[in-house]
């Protein structure tokens, strides 16, 4: 049998994979067999983005629980029936906790959940929740707000741009969130938005930043999970910023920063409380204070008093004295939406449908 993390590469080998892969049912094993985790993933682990850092996480639970746990994993499983059919595998294969990486695997896991009661499972950055269904979420948003102020302070043109994968709430909410960031700074800044209707497709996420470019832009940010639009940016001279991991091997003078996502600190949690017998379904929003959003280094031509600029907000962020989502803030048509003194209550947070001023791009319908 091969090793139980070895990936599954594509859906056309995924019959032949999971058999190869699945463990022996759990009772069926000695008492002191290691329980199987296992991880759906969207994309490839290679993206460089998203997936990239899940695995990386993956990788982590491997070594922190090595003898006691082993994983598994299906890399680019589409948001689709597909999705269905690779996590009532999973569930069939005797994976103790399935972790469901993307949106779009929301209803899939949890109609998968309904059948094999005993499995845990955990899906990341939905809303719905069952007996024995959990959910991740991370506020990127932090993040997103600290490269605004990166962003809205390096720009010559005041037009920054911005490859958007799918307007749901976690994606409006870093666009709207890296907006405010950067006209704290600078009002004048204007935001021009390219959607690509998809996570990760690195040719149309280059032809949007090409387009932004042509646009004006000279600072590009995304929320898609290739290095496409840091790549295009080192080829046009002008900045850009890495999402989900570092980038900054893609382009080493355009890469200001990036908004990563340790999703270990969270995995490595929940499987522990599974081994205790602890495990509950949590709806959790760790951000930076929690560890799970890191900002990469800055690179090295930030200059010292942004630098500085940067780091006091990343405190003031992590001590809870600056709030992304504090008033005054308006939408798009110009009208209040957060009043001066107030803050987005979480409710209004989780579910934002609303674009802020300052974005020129219509909100799609």
């Amino acid at each position: 049998m091969p090793a139980p993390n070895r990936p599954v590469s594509s859906l056309r080998k995924l019959g032949l994979a999971i058999a190869l892969m699945a463990a022996a049912p759990l009772a069926a094993r000695a008492a002191d067999a290691p329980i199987d985790a296992c991880f759906v993933y969207s994309g490839p682990v290679g993206d460089g983005g998203w997936t990239y850092q899940h695995d990386l996480a993956r990788q982590s639970v491997d070594k922190a629980f090595a003898g006691r746990v082993r994983t598994r994993y299906v890399e680019n499983v589409p948001e689709s029936s597909d999705a269905e059919r690779v996590i009532r595998q999973f569930a069939q294969d005797g994976c103790k906790i399935v972790f469901t990486t993307s949106f779009g695997f929301m209803e899939p896991a949890l109609k998968v959940a309904k059948q094999f009661p005993n499995v845990k499972f955990e899906h990341a950055t939905g809303y719905k929740m069952a007996s024995n269904v959990g959910i991740y979420q991370t506020r990127f948003y932090e993040g997103a707000y600290l490269l605004g102020v990166l962003a809205g302070s390096k720009t010559k043109s005041n037009t920054l741009g911005y490859i958007g994968s799918i307007p749901i709430p976690e994606v409006l909410r870093n666009l709207d969130a890296y907006t405010l960031g950067a006209r704290s700074v600078n009002p004048a800044i204007k935001v021009k938005v390219v959607w690509v209707n998809g996570w990760y497709n690195p040719g149309l996420e280059r032809q949007a930043a090409e387009t932004l470019v042509a646009q004006g832009a000279d600072v590009l940010y995304q929320n898609t999970d290739s290095p496409a639009a840091v790549q295009v940016a080192e080829a046009k001279g002008i900045h850009a910023f890495g999402q989900d991991s570092d980038m900054s091997r893609y382009g080493k003078r355009a890469h200001m920063s990036a908004n990563t996502v340790n999703w270990g600190v969270y995995y490595r949690h929940k499987i522990q409380q599974l081994l205790d017998g602890k495990w509950a379904p949590e709806d959790t929003k760790w951000g930076m204070k929690e560890g799970m959003i890191e900002l990469s280094p800055l690179n090295a031509e930030v200059p010292p008093a942004l630098a500085k600029t940067f780091e006091d907000k990343r405190k003031a962020i992590v001590d809870g004295r600056l709030l992304p989502f504090a008033g005054p803030i308006r939408d798009q048509t110009g009208k209040e939406v957060v009043a001066a003194g107030a803050v987005l209550p979480e409710a209004g947070l989780w579910s934002l449908k609303w674009l802020v001023e300052g974005i020129d791009t219509p909100l799609p319908q």
